[in-house]
């Protein structure tokens, strides 16, 4: 693709990654994008570079429009290596350029490059710098969602650089919101949001309610949202900060979702009447076989949904390895306002059902209690228990959704 204007003499310069399908073990069906942006001021401004292996895209993007050597500064606003590890490509053809950065992006950046060969300025949340007509305020976001996070608003152009805030793992041909929803749907940028925010932003709500209160603070009302992932908001950008906002806050459909594994389709077959006890209440429920669906899809549809009860055979005496991989993998991501039960099978001894307890004890999570277990395969009368566990799973969901 060539450069893409999003306003006057501001320009998407970054690189399509069609093929990526593993990010950092978040599974990436649609691939992804590396954005970054040239300002085309007096004093050439470079917000952001990309992952190494598109380095040389971004080059020539920027050399279809101005002289590499003519590059004044180079913001940036995060230093993840899908973001600043062509930053030592860039440096090389823009030698005299000054990098605007925070202190703890500094100290993380030392770590990567050779950077007292470069001009370095740190900056602090309410520093500007005046590049010709547009002047640049700086806006730390620490831990969202790495320690040197920082966002960038062009005040006269009224666009926000929010690096990783409000993206999405989506390749696509359209660069903005009002094209992609005409060429693709609105439902599925609407979808990558939330599994964008669910799979990597989930721990830093109470930080993203915080930070976008700094926004309004500091008079920050950006007619474009231009993030290094994904789809640019032209269209609606406060569309995106209120379902922010919305994600912050913990919201949640009155739904239940199933997540299990099974060995020889014990679990798997408890399963089913569990959902009939659910669905016979009027909540929505959906089943997921943890081996046949991808984490991020587990983890978003758990974010999406206000109860999940997690079914487990056990084995060895605790869990099923890959339910105890999808409880790490929450744990980590520190859900909040979600109410939790466990179900299971075993042979000859439990012990899976009450190690999930225990672990969302750990999590904070509301615990529906106690459990169901059946020994080897269900028969009907444990078949009714299961349809009963899950009427009741139901009522007590009702009851916690009213909370809300």
């Amino acid at each position: 693709m060539k450069p893409v204007e999003l306003k006057k003499d501001i320009f998407w310069v970054g690189a399509i990654d069609w093929a990526v399908r593993d990010f950092h073990g978040y599974e990436t069906p649609r691939g992804t994008t590396y954005n970054n942006y040239l300002i085309m001021d007096e004093e050439v401004t470079l917000i952001d570079t990309v992952k190494y292996d598109f380095s040389d895209i971004t080059i020539n993007h920027i050399k279809s429009l101005v002289d590499p050597e003519k590059i004044k500064h180079v913001v940036i606003n995060h230093i993840e290596n899908d973001h600043a590890t062509s930053l030592d490509k860039i440096m090389a053809v823009a030698p005299n350029a000054t990098i605007h950065i925070t202190g703890r992006g500094k100290k993380g950046l030392d770590k990567f490059f050779d950077t007292s060969k470069w001009k370095m300025n740190l900056v602090k949340t309410g520093d500007t710098l005046k590049i010709g007509k547009n002047t640049l305020l700086f806006l730390e976001t620490p831990m969202i969602h790495w320690p040197d996070s920082m966002m960038t608003f062009c005040q006269e152009a009224g666009v926000l650089f929010s690096q990783d805030g409000f993206g999405q793992h989506l390749a696509s041909s359209a660069r903005f919101d009002d094209e992609f929803s005409t060429i693709v749907s609105a439902d599925v940028l609407d979808d990558a949001v939330i599994d964008y925010y669910a799979n990597i932003l989930m721990p830093f709500g109470q930080l993203i309610l915080e930070k976008i209160a700094d926004l309004q603070k500091l008079g920050i009302n950006p007619e474009i949202i231009a993030p290094d992932h994904g789809i640019i908001w032209r269209a609606k950008p406060q569309k995106v900060i209120e379902s922010y906002l919305e994600m912050a806050n913990g919201k949640a459909d009155l739904r239940a979702i199933i997540v299990y594994d099974t060995m020889w389709k014990s679990t798997e077959m408890m399963s089913v009447p569990i959902s009939e006890g659910i669905m016979s209440e009027g909540v929505d429920c959906r089943i997921l076989k943890l081996r046949a669906t991808p984490m991020n899809v587990v983890i978003k549809e758990f974010w999406k949904a206000r109860g999940t009860l997690f079914g487990t055979p056990t084995l060895n005496n605790i869990m099923y390895p890959s339910m105890a991989e999808c409880l790490t993998h929450l744990r980590g991501l520190r859900p909040k306002n979600r109410l939790a039960g466990a179900f299971g099978s075993y042979g000859w001894g439990g012990g899976a059902v009450k190690e999930a307890y225990e672990i969302f004890e750990k999590m904070g999570l509301e615990k529906f209690e106690p459990g169901l277990q059946v020994i080897y395969k269900p028969s009907s009368e444990d078949e009714e228990k299961c349809y009963q566990f899950g009427k009741a799973f139901a009522l007590r969901l009702k009851e916690y959704q009213a909370r809300f």
